[in-house]
């Protein structure tokens, strides 16, 4: 499902890391942790296209994003990405319901059912309507996780999901980060500082200057 092959970024002329490989298949939920500064936010934004790279490549179910243009990236995302932000961005005038179903409204095809039955998922009945400024920190990642599901993503991107979480309402949170990515089959890769949120993956792997350690 998604295969980075020698990546490379820098800035100036200072590398932030390099050659990073890694492949994750098809329902397969991967961890990757690594000290603070060496990238790891950056290395997601590659993935997904909303960075640029220096060298190397990315393929996501069989396409090679690095190759598209911007416009081809965003439609490429939009219909087979879900990306989970640490600082939620949630759509403050939005209400809770229309912020999960954000990516459907892009595809031009809103399935409020589908919206509903997530927010359930997420144990968030009923909260549709409220606007995220009533919900707590806890709640708003669920949103951002029910939003990052909605359209069904081949892969999901999730930036430290846990990182502004107490340990409680963190532990809650990756369950129904885990849950949901198993009954979705989708693979997965979560990029966080917390052993304890990356033992709940199938494989962890260390990001440094210098690549991938498994």
């Amino acid at each position: 499902m998604l295969d980075v092959n020698n990546l490379t970024k820098r800035y100036g002329e200072t590398a932030v890391f390099s050659n990073v490989h890694l492949s994750v298949g098809q329902g397969e939920f991967v961890a990757i942790l690594g000290e603070s500064g060496v990238g790891k936010s950056t290395l997601l934004n590659c993935i997904a296209g909303l960075d640029t790279v220096d060298a190397g490549s990315v393929r996501i179910n069989g396409t090679q994003i690095t190759t598209l243009d911007e416009t081809a990236q965003a439609l490429f995302r939009r219909d087979h990405l879900g990306f989970i932000f640490q600082a939620f961005h949630v759509l403050p005038h939005l209400s809770v319901d229309k912020n999960v179903g954000l990516p459907l409204l892009l595809k031009g095809a809103p399935d409020w059912k589908r919206v509903d039955t997530l927010l359930n998922a997420v144990d968030l009945p009923g909260l549709g309507p409220r606007l995220p400024q009533t919900l707590s920190g806890g709640q708003l990642q669920r949103v951002a996780i029910a939003r990052a599901l909605v359209h069904q993503p081949k892969l999901i991107l999730a930036d430290e999901p846990t990182g502004n979480l107490d340990p409680k309402t963190a532990e809650r949170v990756m369950d129904v980060l885990s849950q949901q990515v198993r009954e979705h089959k989708a693979a997965c890769v979560l990029v966080t500082h917390s052993r304890t949120a990356a033992a709940r993956a199938d494989r962890v792997v260390t990001l440094t200057a210098n690549g991938i350690e498994v």
